[in-house]
């Protein structure tokens, strides 16, 4: 599946938010540092704790759509997530290829961070299909992912999930 580079790369953003362990007190700080590229240079990388709540919100909503049974569930969390987005787009090449920003630089960085992932899953959901989101399969796991195969037949978050399930089910034929 070919995707637009920065629409791709904002859903990566999104699945990685869901995907944050936010049982640690220092989840909100680690990710933003660990995500800084997608910040104006310059922004402070942090969140008070109405802001951490709203991003929590926010990781909660990606998560929402990818269990999301039905297009109603689809459309449901992904205008939920829209509303919460403040996009104002303009195009650079910063980078040397032109492209959409989904925010100005100025913004507030919880406003950004908002932004790209709402405008990043909502492209790839309305262009390649909501079904392209899924939650690993693999028991003890329920991070979300993006199906990016041809023929979407991804169950699994990682390799390292897939192989221990297929290892698990060999086994356990052995045994039996």
């Amino acid at each position: 599946m070919n995707y637009d580079t920065y629409a791709s790369n904002a859903v990566e953003l999104a699945i990685d938010l869901a995907n944050t362990d936010r049982d640690v007190e220092s989840w909100a700080p680690d990710f933003l540092r660990a995500h800084h590229e997608w910040f104006s240079p310059g922004a402070v990388l942090e969140f008070d704790a109405g802001e951490a709540r709203a991003a929590a919100e926010t990781a909660d909503l990606v998560r929402a759509v990818a269990l999301a049974q039905s297009p109603a569930e689809v459309l449901d969390g992904l205008n939920a997530l829209l509303t919460r987005a403040r996009p104002q787009p303009y195009a650079t090449d910063h980078d040397g290829d032109l492209h959409l920003h989904y925010t100005p630089d100025d913004a507030p960085v919880l406003d950004q961070m908002t932004t790209t992932v709402a405008m990043g899953l909502s492209q790839v959901v309305t262009q390649h299909g909501w079904q392209r989101l899924g939650v690993c399969s693999a028991e003890g796991c329920d991070d979300v992912y993006v199906d990016t195969s041809r023929n979407a037949s991804r169950r699994y978050c990682s390799n390292t999930c897939a192989s221990r399930s297929t290892v698990a089910a060999y086994r356990a034929r052995r045994k039996a």
